[in-house]
């Protein structure tokens, strides 16, 4: 449970002893104090420029103390004005740790994530008269972050509400936001260390200014990354997080380069979600890395039994067929994971702190938006199958009926691979699709992933394009029924959605990953009708 002493503990024995030397050296090399005292050294030369400036969330259970008074006076002020809804808009680090946060204590935060204008609509529909908006973006430059804020301002002033009264700015500082929030005059601006990465944020501003205004007790949140704080910078074989890099280091070395994420009763809500940028982020570059599987249960498909390619992690209580458990309260758990996915990263010799093929999904999502005959002009679908529009991958057919397209789609997955199944849909409304992802796993005996676009892309979107390439990769798009305009852009949300899961699959297949995009022309049918050809690929 939450409130147990943090440990990990390695119940497979072969990968124990696998571990050992590994950690051995880890800890004759004192890798667990040069981390804590920022020494950029740790992963090459190569990475030493991008580490320098990189490595203050050590000590951010010190150095983000001042904020827990700056955010509690807010709360207390915006709660005085009746304002006691709490909308986050940001991506990736700027909004996993904030909702795993408030999941974990039970506060209310309405997290914007996606470009789906169902989703988007669904939040503006809440009382404005008691909402503020955080826009959280490290670079203050985030498509996603900009567009609904955009669109908050305008409904804001459309119902009488002062603007710039009812938005909150995180962001780096000298960022553009920054310029913005204090030319606009926006309610705060905070400015966070700059010497953290997005991942490795979640004990900054980033992830305690959204948690901490809905209500959540972040003073214990640095309490509990305190508590375990002095024990992973410890140089010793008992260090929780040089146990951890060892043993994910030695299996990723025996051939399991996934790392399936089950809860088993942490008490904490969502961590897996969290951990899955973390280490897919921080590790899959290169041609190489640790991709996590984040599954339903410790009885999903992926985890129990799960082949040689995969070690099964319990988050909280070990249980039958994980390798590996981790235990501890959320902050401690943070700290723990972050020391011991940077230190993997020095087994893995890669750096773990840049992102170098996130760009490039940006980048041709940018490039379908300035060319709208690109975006909706062309391409036409290989099959239109009931509510489904097929569009084949290239080395498949599109032929014959969805579970003929699927089966032979999935053909594709070579052996010891991995399916990633990609939604770019709403995730509330159509909370449905996610049932595919035990459904496939089940079914091809396949490691399988599920993301909802565009969010993924500020997570395992860096490993599925530098990490082992050995993906493929199934997109669900989908209709928008009511578009959302972005106020002063040549675009609405719903393009903007289009474009990131053409630019992403475009980026993909450049990379040789076999990727088939079905496209719902009506959401809830053409998803059963998806759920029915999966189920007709037997088990």
């Amino acid at each position: 449970m939450a409130g147990e002493p943090t440990a990990v503990t390695i119940s497979d024995a072969a990968l124990d002893a696998a571990a050992a030397p590994l950690l051995d050296k880890l800890v004759a090399d004192a890798v667990a104090s040069k981390l804590t005292g920022a020494d950029a050294t740790l992963w090459g030369a190569d990475a030493e420029s991008e580490a320098s400036i990189r490595l203050s969330w050590t000590s951010l259970h010190k150095s983000s103390r001042p904020l827990i008074g700056e955010i509690e006076a807010l709360r207390a002020e915006l709660r005085s004005e009746g304002v006691d809804r709490v909308v986050l808009a940001g991506m990736g680090g700027s909004s996993l740790a904030p909702e795993v946060i408030t999941g974990t204590e039970g506060v209310a935060l309405t997290v914007l994530d996606t470009t789906d204008p169902g989703q988007v609509a669904d939040a503006l529909a809440g009382d404005l008269e008691r909402t503020v908006l955080v826009v959280s973006s490290k670079s203050g430059t985030t498509v996603e972050t900009d567009s609904h804020r955009r669109i908050f301002t305008k409904a804001f002033a459309e119902a009488g509400v002062d603007a710039a009264r009812r938005i909150v700015v995180v962001t780096d500082p000298g960022s553009p936001l920054a310029e913005l929030g204090e030319a606009e005059g926006y309610r705060r601006v905070f400015l966070a260390d700059p010497h953290v990465g997005g991942r490795y944020s979640a004990l900054t501003a980033f992830g305690l200014v959204p948690a901490g205004l809905a209500g959540a007790d972040v003073a214990r949140l640095l309490d509990q990354a305190a508590s375990v704080a002095d024990t992973l910078a410890a140089d010793s074989a008992d260090n929780p997080a040089l146990r951890l890099a060892a043993a994910l280091g030695a299996a990723h070395a025996d051939g399991a380069e996934k790392v399936v994420l089950a809860d088993t009763g942490s008490g904490i809500a969502g961590f897996g979600d969290w951990a899955e940028q973390l280490i897919a982020e921080s590790t899959g570059k290169q041609g190489t890395g640790l991709l996590p599987v984040v599954v339903e249960n410790p009885g999903a498909p992926g985890f129990a039994g799960a082949a040689s390619d995969a070690t099964p992690v319990a988050v909280g209580p070990a249980v039958d067929g994980a390798k590996i458990s981790t235990s501890g309260p959320l902050g401690a758990q943070f700290l723990l994971w972050e020391y011991a996915v940077a230190v993997a990263g020095r087994l893995l010799g890669i750096n773990p702190f840049d992102q170098p093929d996130v760009e490039a999904a940006k980048k041709a999502a940018r490039s379908l938006l300035d060319d709208p005959q690109a975006l909706h002009g062309t391409a036409e679908p290989s099959a239109v199958l009931g509510s489904v529009e097929v569009y084949a991958s290239a080395g498949t057919t599109g032929e014959g009926s969805l579970a003929d397209v699927l089966r032979e789609f999935l053909g594709t997955v070579p052996e010891r691979g991995y399916l990633a199944v990609q939604a770019y849909l709403d995730r509330l409304d159509d909370a449905s699709a996610a049932l595919l992802r035990p459904e496939l796993a089940r079914r091809t005996g396949a490691q399988t992933t599920f993301g909802w676009g565009p969010r993924f892309l500020h997570s395992t979107g860096q490993y599925h394009k530098g990490g082992h390439p050995n993906g493929v990769f199934l997109q669900l798009t989908g209709a928008a029924e009511d578009d959302l305009d972005v106020p002063d852009r040549p675009y609405s949300l719903g393009t903007l959605q289009l474009a990131q899961a053409l630019g992403d699959g475009q980026v993909l297949a450049a990379g040789g990953r076999p990727v088939l995009r079905l496209h719902l022309t009506d959401r809830a049918a053409g998803l059963a009708d998806v759920m029915r050809a999966v189920q007709e690929l037997g088990s």
